[in-house]
């Protein structure tokens, strides 16, 4: 672990901010001799064609606009004397010292120049002023941690995803700031890097108390558990693209998860609200300062509100305005948002408090001070979400397919030059592609594509009629050589796909996806171009796997939710010709439930039981916890006298017997699977996050 002084932790975190008039650049030879460094033998320097696209972009942006360098500097308190957050065994479960690279001053041709430049603001690490009595921590999660003095103490705004890096901010904030106690936590939305942290700064016995409010939009609970548990694992798998979950740190991998630099590794809870705001807008006193809170259900998330504070002209837009236009679709999985209800929630929080604001935070990224600022970016991210649904439905009118709109849809330039409106979590590609997809859907009006035959099936028909192996990888090559990487990694597919023991095709192929990754302003299309590649040369990597589940939200999850996982789990072709109806009563919070298998499918209804049903089985929902966590089974709960069964006990176990247990590292590419994973972690064992924020 590295130590550093206080007063050198402050150099570092302004460093970047002081040296951004500089223009020195490593040449292209110097580039190359970087290929040593990479942490795959296999990975490759930029090509020439790369090289070019870099600095076309460095030419083409608006690299002489500032102004998010002096804002992401401006009110800067101090910085802690570590890099490293570790739980209470040891094991480091953030670190930024990681990306410590970024603040060397030096061009990385292997990295988007404005991915860069973001990817350095995010550097910013430490404790921040905002404005009078308003307070942010910056660099130890995903997200921010927001401090505003209450009447009795501290409000906060969002408490990072996992226990261990909200205990270690709001710390660091009472030694700079004076120590004063928790009396409000509000949750924005119901994304875990801003609920999951919230057990390290609060305990539930003093919210059960009524010491602390817990405030959320309506609805928050269900979407801030339901969301990440039905598709849970393959969700999972996604992440790992997206997120580069398990790709290393380095200038020729990971750098940047736009919203910061990553996801915290440490424990997730959950503690319920005690305040809902249901109303459009809600005006709510909490320890004496006057909010207003706007509703914004169906933007960056299903439920989600931004909050005006009008004695300090102070506005919160949650994560529906930060320093990049966010994902209509995120790569993980979820339902497409709706863009045009973004617009205009954007639209409608400018009017309602924009025109007066002075400052603008969020719960990513730093600050816009003053009003005119406050405009500008809101019009950027209102017109950028507004432009890309209605201009990419005008191209379906036309005709337009959903997998050509990608190729046809162009944001305007004088969105362009706008960093306020550059795609750095969503991308254009993927996010034109989503309006379509949430108006019309998949199909994109070709019969044949009503019932296409799969990849691994119609690989071999191509490869043979391209004439096998050798001629494809003999055009692979020239189309690489060429800079055309779309191109050579659409026929070495089909190959890989026809032939998964063809190393020499599969490393051709990550060649293709790792100059294709390089290339990428968003940190979704890089990450899962470079995995891709990462996948491919060395097969599924190991490491700490996310945990998407963990015992706050399975507390918190519906037993009806979980049924319905279960019926998700269940191996339909092993079920064939069974049946049978199952009575589940849970008295200690008065639910009841059917639950049916019949025709290979596994249903519930909750409010009801079954006269002639072959198991009861009444337990209460705490100990039902227990099985649902893992921790007991129902056997054991039979034995111990917390659970009964009348009727035909057995059908527990035949239950039991019937459901499939998922491969969180299921196989993408194919030949990717290993008995034993020879991929290692290149970074020291940083273990990887629970949960993600799209």
């Amino acid at each position: 672990m590295r130590i550093y002084s206080k007063i050198s932790i402050a150099v570092l975190a302004l460093t970047f901010f002081m040296c951004q008039g500089k223009e020195e650049s490593a040449s292209p030879s110097e580039v190359a001799g970087l290929a040593s460094d990479h942490f795959d033998p296999k990975g490759k320097a930029p090509s020439d064609h790369t090289l070019a696209v870099w600095e076309n972009w460095k030419k083409t942006l608006p690299f002489d606009d500032k102004r998010d360098y002096e804002e992401a500097q401006k009110g800067f308190i101090a910085a802690p004397d570590f890099r490293q957050i570790k739980n209470a065994e040891g094991r480091v479960i953030w670190d930024i010292g990681r990306y410590d690279f970024l603040l060397n001053n030096q061009d990385y041709k292997t990295i988007h120049p404005s991915l860069q430049r973001i990817a350095t603001l995010n550097m910013g690490y430490g404790l921040f002023k905002v404005t009078d009595g308003i307070y942010q921590v910056r660099g130890f999660d995903l997200s921010n941690m927001t401090l505003i003095e209450g009447k009795t103490g501290w409000i906060l705004y969002d408490v990072l995803t996992t226990k261990e890096t909200a205990a270690a901010a709001l710390k660091f904030a009472n030694e700079q700031l004076g120590e004063r106690p928790v009396t409000a936590v509000i949750y924005s939305h119901s994304h875990a890097d801003h609920f999951g942290g919230v057990r390290g700064v609060i305990n539930e016995e003093d919210v059960i108390a009524g010491k602390v409010k817990v405030i959320a939009p309506a609805g928050f609970m269900n979407f801030a558990v339901s969301e990440n548990v039905i598709a849970g694992n393959a969700m999972n798998r996604r992440l790992f693209y997206q997120y580069g979950v398990l790709l290393p740190v380095s200038p020729y991998g990971h750098v940047d998860q736009a919203l910061s630099k990553n996801v915290s590794s440490g424990a997730l809870g959950l503690i319920a609200p005690t305040i809902s705001i249901s109303k459009p807008i809600e005006e709510l006193v909490v320890d004496g300062v006057k909010m207003i809170f706007q509703n914004t259900p169906n933007t960056e998330a299903p439920v989600e509100m931004n909050t005006y504070i009008p004695e300090k002209k102070a506005l919160w837009m949650a994560e529906n305005v930060t320093a990049t236009i966010h994902n209509i679709y995120t790569l993980r999985g979820a339902l497409v948002r709706d863009a045009l209800t973004w617009s205009k929630k954007i639209s409608e929080a400018l009017y309602m408090f924009g025109e007066e604001a002075e400052v603008m935070f969020a719960s990513h990224h730093w600050p816009r001070f003053g009003n005119e600022r406050v405009q500008e970016v809101l019009r950027a991210q209102r017109d950028t979400y507004g432009h890309i649904h209605n201009t990419v439905l005008n191209l379906a009118n036309q005709g337009v397919t959903v997998n050509e709109v990608h190729n046809v849809y162009e944001v305007p330039k004088s969105l362009q030059q706008q960093w306020a409106a550059r795609s750095y979590h969503g991308s254009v590609e993927h996010n034109s592609r989503a309006i379509i997809n949430r108006y019309l859907g998949y199909w994109d009006a070709n019969p044949l594509t009503l019932i296409p035959i799969p990849e691994r099936e119609s690989a071999p028909l191509f490869v043979e009629m391209m004439g096998g192996s050798a001629p494809i990888i003999k055009k692979g090559n020239a189309l690489y050589k060429e800079g055309k990487y779309l191109m050579a990694a659409e026929i070495l597919n089909k190959l890989v796909f026809a032939e998964p023991d063809n190393q020499e095709a599969k490393d051709l192929l990550a060649d293709c996806y790792e100059q294709i990754g390089y290339q990428q302003e968003s940190t979704s299309l890089r990450n899962t171009f470079l995995a891709g590649a990462y996948e491919l040369r060395n097969g599924i990597p190991g490491g700490e796997m996310p945990k998407s589940v963990t015992p706050d939200i399975i507390r918190a999850m519906s037993t009806e939710t979980w049924l319905d996982f279960l019926g998700v789990k269940l191996n339909s072709k092993k079920a064939e010709g069974i049946s049978f109806k199952m009575n589940i009563i849970t008295p200690d919070n008065n639910e009841k439930f059917i639950v049916e298998l019949s025709n290979s499918t596994l249903s519930n209804l909750k409010g009801f039981t079954s006269k002639n049903a072959d198991l009861t089985l009444t337990l209460n929902r705490a100990d039902l916890n227990l099985t649902m966590m893992g921790v007991k089974t129902f056997e054991d709960l039979l034995k111990e006298g917390k659970a009964k069964v009348e009727g035909n006990v057995q059908i527990l176990g035949q239950l039991v017997g019937l459901l499939d247990e998922f491969d969180p590292r299921f196989e993408i590419l194919p030949g990717t699977k290993r008995d034993k994973f020879q991929a290692v972690k290149a970074d020291g064992g940083f273990d990887e996050p629970a949960f993600v924020e799209d």
